[in-house]
């Protein structure tokens, strides 16, 4: 079924010359594709952002705080990650998606989507479906938030919800978020704690087995995703 084979947890190693060296390379690799994705892309984001107007009210592209990279401990890391006055498990940054919902708060708070939410969209529910709503975050991979491919970001209140429940989730934040990853490509959206848990699992094989090989082959699986709704279990 996969490349990637389960392993025991382990504690991340020390970033060796090699190690900094490859993960220049996965993002040299990373921003390359999104330059070149947004070329062919660009014309299908102008007709998406069309068919957003003409179905709800709202803006086009839906802007959210999500949870990034978490540098403290490293040599030369950010100011900001290093005087965080709470611990919020990485550097925040704002994630663009198309947006897929109607337009105005969750009277209960952030919550996960569900398969038959009335919030969502005719357009949106094609866009989730498809993952076309993601195209938006080629500009946050190039900003540097992102990579192409790596663990999902998550919002800060259920980052840190899930930070307690689940042992490793912070373990998540030692790569950069990705708009795909193998988690998304073997399992699809979360709606419960369990689902997390199985995606967490897989973050985890990915993050200590990440290559640029390995990203390439996640970007390949991702389009057989977006295009039949197939994920491979």
């Amino acid at each position: 079924m996969s490349d990637f084979r389960p392993s025991p947890a382990a504690p991340p190693p020390a970033r060796r010359p090699g190690m900094v060296s490859g993960e220049r390379v996965r993002r040299l690799l990373n921003v390359i594709v999104a330059v070149i994705g947004l070329v062919p892309a660009a014309p299908l984001m102008v007709l998406v952002a069309l068919l957003i107007k003409l179905d709800s009210r709202g803006p086009v592209v839906f802007q959210q705080r999500r949870v990034g990279l978490d540098r403290r401990g490293e040599r030369g890391s950010d100011l900001e990650d290093r005087r965080r006055s709470a611990d919020l498990g990485g550097r925040l940054f704002t994630m663009y998606k198309f947006r897929t919902m109607t337009d105005g708060p969750t009277p209960s708070g952030p919550r996960w989507a569900t398969r038959d939410d009335r919030r969502v969209t005719r357009v949106g529910r094609f866009l989730r479906a498809t993952r076309i709503d993601e195209l938006p975050q080629l500009v946050n991979v190039l900003k540097g938030d992102m990579n192409i491919v790596g663990p999902r970001p998550e919002q800060p209140s259920i980052f840190l919800e899930l930070r307690r429940e689940l042992g490793g989730y912070q373990e998540r934040q030692k790569v950069l978020p990705g708009i795909t990853g193998w988690a998304q490509v073997n399992l699809g959206y979360d709606t419960s704690i369990e689902d997390v848990k199985k995606k967490v699992e897989l973050d985890l094989e990915y993050i200590e087995r990440r290559s640029a090989t390995g990203d390439l082959t996640i970007m390949a699986r991702t389009m057989p995703v977006m295009v039949f709704g197939k994920v491979w279990t």
